[in-house]
């Protein structure tokens, strides 16, 4: 790391850091493109994010003094201009409104997410795509995410009463899985699954009554995995429209909760499209 690269912040209220204040209320008031990255894993993320020149950029990080050394080879993948800020532990609770253990934050922006019918139509010949509709659930969209990377999706489609997955906690859930799968957050979910539908997916309903088991399903080079929010499930029109599939489970238990249930239906219907090894 390059001398004098650090800036050590004294007073809680210094302006350089005034993004970082108060974050849990700022988290609700949205930031309009920019996000609070917390953590080691998410700063790895968002480091990775911002080297690949995309739409993900960092701004400026702020750490705990203690932190720094142990951090030196992943803040030195950062670009030299962005500002590193180092705190006493004091001064980092006072900034964030309460105990930040982990002592790692950082502030990125992201640039206007794509067009619904962009990103569809940008998605290869052999697409899975995972779709939520009304999950407001912050815990819920960072698992849709991790999951979503983790089971080779091309992109999480988002209706617009789905909550904000650049949240600083669903991106926290997501372990920074947000900064790096393609998303779009817009439209009612008859105009998202539309859009799908127009484009060739097979689209499948999950929910705990449907009619086929999900790993019975033969998909085909175009598949959407619907889920929607847990209680009240998918609106019973878009169960009637399309097709629908169930996780097969004990007797007696209403359902999985929807991190849980994508990460098993994007696992059976990758591994039967042969994308998993």
């Amino acid at each position: 790391m390059e001398p004098g690269r650090l800036i050590e912040i004294t007073d809680p209220g210094d302006l350089r850091i005034a993004e970082f204040t108060s974050i849990r209320e700022r988290d609700l008031t949205g930031r309009h493109g920019q996000f609070v990255a917390e953590g080691t894993v998410v700063l790895s993320m968002l480091a990775k994010a911002h080297a690949g020149g995309g739409s993900v950029r960092a701004e400026k990080l702020l750490l705990l003094k203690n932190r720094v050394a142990g951090l030196s080879d992943l803040i030195g993948q950062f670009a030299a201009d962005i500002p590193i800020y180092v705190a006493e532990a004091a001064v980092l609770d006072a900034i964030a409104g309460f105990h930040l253990h982990r002592g790692v934050l950082a502030l990125g922006s992201r640039s206007a997410a794509p067009e619904l019918s962009d990103l569809v139509a940008r998605l290869p010949e052999s697409s899975l795509v995972l779709v939520g509709c009304s999950i407001s659930n912050h815990d819920n969209i960072g698992a849709l995410f991790r999951n979503a990377a983790g089971f080779t999706a091309d992109a999480v489609l988002l209706d617009e009463t789905c909550c904000d997955p650049l949240y600083r906690k669903a991106l926290r859930v997501s372990v920074g899985s947000v900064l790096t799968v393609p998303y779009a957050r817009q439209g009612s979910a008859e105009e998202v699954l539309g859009a799908l539908a127009t484009a060739g997916f097979e689209i499948w309903a999950l929910s705990p009554a449907g009619v086929v088991e999900i790993g019975a399903i033969a998909p085909g080079r175009r598949v959407a995995l619907v889920m929607g929010t847990e209680g009240e499930g998918l609106p019973a029109a878009i169960l009637h429209r399309f097709r629908s599939a169930r996780i097969a489970q004990a007797p007696g238990l209403d359902s999985l909760n929807v991190g849980t249930a994508s990460g098993i239906a994007l696992y059976a219907i990758a591994r039967a499209m042969g994308r998993l090894g």
